[in-house]
């Protein structure tokens, strides 16, 4: 395991961040395909992102500082040293592009629709670069018939399950199945709703084998795998929300 990828006159290139940097690309690229499904326009996606990530990087750096008890001081500005988690990119993602339909008078909705599907891809690029980062691994493994990859991957020379690769399979499948929905479904909302339930599943699950989790405080209690359950029931209500809005409009035209 290297983290680092190559140096530029002295300076490293950590393989993580070139990893995020790829999943970022590829996730716009994404979205440029996805945009005229809810009429917005190819180039807006690059506008949005642009909106979103100063926000994505801000929160997952505070939620990974509030729940980790710090560092606190000029080291909470350290973000090359690791620290940023995943949920608290999507809080401050969200943020922003909330903030940019706002200002630029866009519908949310279509807006989450059509970013859903490639936030997934992003995010299971992303989990690739966990391996190289030493990060988000599970439980130690040691039974020596799981010792294998992709069951199980060594960090450190000690075998655990390989969660960061589980999730990143899931989040292919999201992206699949978000964006055969997206391509189907015209009530708004549906795409987000369904983001939020499929993720939040698939994350509580996986959770509850990691082997480094951010807790609150001394109660054992997972804060991602608390957060996915929240994630899950709001989902479920977004999709009813969006489902019995679309059918009184309907009823309110005959």
């Amino acid at each position: 395991m290297h983290a680092v990828a190559f140096s530029i006159f002295g300076l490293d290139v950590h393989w993580y961040g070139l990893i995020i940097t790829i999943a970022i690309v590829l996730a716009v690229v994404l979205a440029r395909f996805t945009a005229p499904y809810r009429d917005l326009k190819k180039d807006d996606p690059l506008e949005i992102i642009l909106w979103a990530f100063p926000f994505a990087i801000v929160g997952a750096r505070l939620y990974f500082l509030i729940f980790n008890g710090g560092p606190w001081g000029w080291e909470s500005f350290a973000i090359w040293n690791g620290g940023l988690a995943v949920y608290g990119s999507i809080i401050g993602g969200a943020l922003g592009v909330v903030v940019y339909c706002l200002v630029r008078h866009k519908d949310f909705l279509d807006v989450a629709d059509i970013a859903v599907p490639c936030l997934a891809l992003g995010q299971c690029i992303g989990r690739i670069g966990c391996y190289f980062g030493g990060c988000c691994y599970g439980i130690e493994v040691t039974d020596p018939s799981m010792q294998w990859f992709p069951l199980s991957v060594q960090i450190n020379g000690v075998w655990h399950y390989s969660t960061f690769f589980y999730e990143s399979i899931c989040d292919l499948l999201i992206c699949i199945a978000l964006f055969l929905m997206l391509r189907k479904i015209k009530t708004k909302g549906v795409i987000l709703g369904s983001y939020m339930v499929m993720y939040g599943v698939a994350r509580a699950l996986i959770e509850g084998i990691r082997g480094e989790s951010l807790m609150i405080g001394s109660t054992g209690i997972r804060v991602s795998q608390l957060l996915s359950v929240i994630l899950v029931l709001a989902g479920i209500i977004v999709i009813i929300w969006r489902v019995l809005a679309k059918r009184k409009t309907k009823e309110a035209k005959l």
